[in-house]
């Protein structure tokens, strides 16, 4: 819906993004005019602008992210300093456990996934960079909630909640006894909520001087995870919390 503050060319640039954003192959033209209701001299136009900046490619017939979007989108990460706190804390919870770490910020009642450190052993995982995921669902999203002052949170939570596997929260009162659990820890848990087969665990990292809130996590697949293993990444991925919040979180 338009808005007072409504640019009808960067709103069409930007539906035209969002649908590429979402698919995982290139999409053609007359599909992305479809999608975002463009007539076909707007939508070549904005295909030419777009391709012209490197915002988008060409690919197999349709059109893909372009390279000069993704330099723009890593810009986010370097205004706080958080592109180079997270790899040096994350890099050694990896040399030390051997499992994935993950970055992400919260959106709204989205966690949106914006950095990841991978293990040597692979894992299969849900989440992918830029990806978004409801936050009642995920370890980090419950993180991330349960630091929010009681008016925030009331003001995000949706009256539904969407399961995303018969594990997943589905009442607002099972969440509230959740994110109790999680200032409780000092930890968020996933246990399959997400994906079967998976489990997370995440730490609040903090506030940024941008105002990003933001937090980690790791991943397992449940075969490999004993009572030892729990504990020590456990207790590592709060450390990796710690080690990030000294760089990038003001001091209270």
């Amino acid at each position: 819906m338009a808005t007072e503050y409504d640019v009808p060319a960067i709103r069409r640039a930007h539906d035209i993004l969002r649908v590429l954003a979402n698919r995982r192959t290139p999409v053609k033209a007359a599909e992305l005019g479809q999608a975002c209701q463009l007539a076909k001299s707007t939508l070549y136009l904005l295909l030419d602008c777009l391709e012209h900046r490197r915002w988008i490619e060409r690919k197999d017939g349709g059109y893909i992210i372009g390279i000069e979007l993704m330099a723009l989108g890593f810009a986010y990460l370097r205004h706080d300093g958080l592109q180079t706190a997270f790899h040096e804390a994350a890099s050694e919870f990896v040399a030390r456990h051997n499992e994935v770490v993950q970055l992400a910020v919260l959106d709204g009642f989205d966690v949106v996934y914006i950095a990841r450190e991978d293990a040597r052993r692979p894992v299969r995982l849900v989440s992918e960079l830029g990806m978004r995921l409801p936050a009642h669902a995920c370890a980090l999203g419950k993180a991330l909630l349960a630091n929010l002052q009681p008016d925030e949170l009331a003001a995000c939570v949706p009256d539904e909640l969407p399961r995303v596997t018969d594990r997943t929260l589905a009442t607002r009162q099972a969440l509230n006894q959740e994110l109790d659990l999680v200032r409780q820890m000092g930890l968020g848990q996933d246990l399959e909520e997400v994906a079967t087969g998976l489990v997370c665990y995440a730490a609040y990292v903090g506030l940024t001087p941008l105002g990003k809130r933001v937090a980690v996590s790791t991943s397992i697949p449940t075969d490999r995870l004993d009572d030892a293993h729990r504990r020590d990444v456990m207790e590592g991925i709060r450390q990796v919390a710690r080690d990030i919040a000294r760089r990038v979180v003001p001091p209270a």
